[in-house]
């Protein structure tokens, strides 16, 4: 399994392939992306514990500092790529979507193959996960609010549905039928793995006819989203004296994003073609972030 874990940007992207050449075959799936990422987050809650969420006061200096950098070099990041290249305002509305929400599942698996503090990344996500409930909505009125009227109160009850409850379900059922869940415990970033890559394979499908005209300066601006995060997320903790293996978890939960939450955001509240910024970070996002584990894997943390 931690092979096919390894493999997830090939499956990404073989699976975008045939949805690109073969759209027919996923676009009719398009109202299973809520459900699949609610799916997604009920499994990850699933691995969490109410024990879990003490970490946030045994390491909140390094969480503080993680969500300073989650909710605010994402969004301004984003935002300033998206006016620098001049995109129009559907293209701009995903990059914004991306910027804005928490961070991403995938950069618990990458954390543990680059050896990082896993515990930490999982604390980490967790926390930025419910804080995007509020911080969503509200970085997506404050930078769009004049291109666009956003409708923060129904993306709040959105975020509330498909991130808030099902990690609160997980978290409870955990903690409920621990023995009985551990068995499955292994198995499940695989299921959020096949999640993920099918609600890709469906926006990408959705998207066929705009991504044959795709602009290159959308994909140039979603690899530099993401790797600027992945390089501030790393240099900004090092400079405050963190240790090798904070540095290293809070570049993945800082770079890698919840692209998944802002395809679905998009589909829900604006166009399809808003989906695509994010469609395009969940493939580059797990390429670069595999790379990097690859490089930190044979690199020791202390």
């Amino acid at each position: 399994m931690k092979l096919a874990l390894q493999l997830f940007p090939i499956w990404a992207i073989a699976c975008s392939a045939l949805a690109y050449l073969m759209p027919s075959l996923f676009i009719d799936f398009k109202s299973s992306i809520v459900p699949l990422l609610m799916f997604i987050m009920l499994t990850m809650g699933l691995t969490l514990r109410p024990a879990d969420f003490k970490r946030v006061l045994d390491n909140k200096k390094a969480v503080l500092l993680g969500l300073i950098l989650q909710f605010t070099v994402m969004p301004i990041a984003a935002f300033a790529l998206s006016q620098a290249i001049s995109l129009d305002s559907e293209m701009t509305v995903g990059m914004i979507l991306v910027g804005a929400v928490a961070g991403g599942t995938a950069s618990n698996v990458l954390c543990y193959l680059a050896k990082g503090d896993v515990a930490l990344s999982v604390t980490m996500t967790a926390v930025s996960t419910l804080l995007g409930v509020v911080f969503t909505p509200l970085l997506t009125s404050l930078f769009l609010n004049q291109l666009i009227d956003i409708p923060v109160s129904g993306m709040l009850m959105s975020l509330v549905k498909i991130v808030l409850l099902p990690v609160i379900i997980g978290v409870l059922l955990n903690h409920w039928f621990a023995q009985s869940l551990d068995r499955f415990s292994k198995i499940l970033p695989l299921f959020a793995m096949l999640a993920i890559i099918f609600i890709i394979s469906i926006i990408v499908a959705l998207n066929q006819e705009k991504l044959q005209t795709l602009s290159v300066l959308l994909v140039v601006a979603v690899m530099c989203h993401n790797i600027l995060g992945l390089l501030l997320g790393y240099w900004v903790p090092k400079r405050f004296g963190f240790n090798e293996q904070v540095c290293r978890t809070v570049a993945f939960e800082v770079g890698m994003q919840n692209s998944g939450l802002a395809v679905a955001l998009a589909i829900k509240f604006f166009t399809p073609a808003a989906a695509i910024a994010g469609t395009l970070f969940s493939i580059w996002h797990n390429i670069s972030g595999s790379i990097l584990a690859g490089y930190w894997q044979k690199k020791s943390a202390k």
